[in-house]
């Protein structure tokens, strides 16, 4: 009869609590309860969370790429010197190898595509044993099999930027199957966007470029020879 009296008061003061509680929105609502404790009788209150409800949008986004747990996405110019270096290395035009990383993995060196390529330059596990590359996520490794990779293709089609670039996302075998850019629209689209890339990288390196400035005239009163780059990159000397 204890029992039962005590089943029959808990629930009765839970309903009269849960009726007087006031009416809050889905986001903020505390639901409480009453129960009996099985050990000493006494009715003891406790607060019952609704569980966080996860916006649709948020359930519908599909991520590009996968993140090492703790690590952050670094900027580009994190790699700016590693890349740079790499590039000259293996005589390959710097601006090509940034246009390339930007298409690829836009500088996260933890990415990874639905078809298993990683890091910067997007290397799949193939292409990484054959250029030597132990670690994908590694940047300074996975640029220096990518850098090679990319010249390995620009000698194989003479310097050709948009045959090496498909044969860089659909393979070498596609781009001789099919005697030029193979018609895939993601291969396509890849050309037309690292080739976008390219000329306004390009473009950035001109800007950047400024005249040396002009040398006063010496204390003796002759005047020194004075040097100024052109727009084309060539240094000229002359006289004032």
């Amino acid at each position: 009869m204890k029992v039962c009296f005590i089943l029959v008061l808990a629930f009765t003061v839970m309903t009269a609590a849960l009726e007087a509680a006031p009416v809050a929105q889905p986001s903020s609502r505390v639901t409480y309860i009453v129960r009996a404790d099985t050990q000493t009788g006494r009715l003891v209150r406790g607060v019952l969370r609704a569980p966080r409800v996860v916006p649709e949008n948020v359930l519908a986004a599909k991520p590009v790429s996968i993140l090492v747990p703790g690590e952050q996405l670094p900027a580009a110019q994190a790699f700016q010197e590693v890349v740079d270096r790499i590039a000259q290395n293996n005589q390959v035009e710097t601006e090509l190898v940034h246009s390339v990383i930007r298409a690829e993995s836009n500088y996260n060196p933890y990415a990874v595509s639905s078809k298993g390529a990683r890091g910067l330059m997007q290397l799949v596990p193939a292409t990484a044993r054959r250029f030597g590359v132990a670690n994908s996520f590694n940047p300074a490794q996975n640029v220096e099999g990518g850098v090679k990779y990319l010249k390995y293709l620009l000698e194989l089609y003479h310097d050709n930027y948009p045959l090496a670039l498909a044969a860089y996302n659909a393979g070498e075998g596609a781009v001789d199957r099919y005697r030029g850019i193979p018609p895939y629209p993601e291969t396509r689209s890849y050309v037309y966007r690292v080739g976008k890339n390219l000329g306004e990288a390009r473009e950035a390196r001109k800007r950047s470029r400024k005249p040396v400035p002009q040398a006063t005239r010496a204390a003796g009163g002759y005047n020194p020879i004075q040097s100024f780059v052109d727009p084309s990159g060539k240094v000229h000397y002359r006289t004032q």
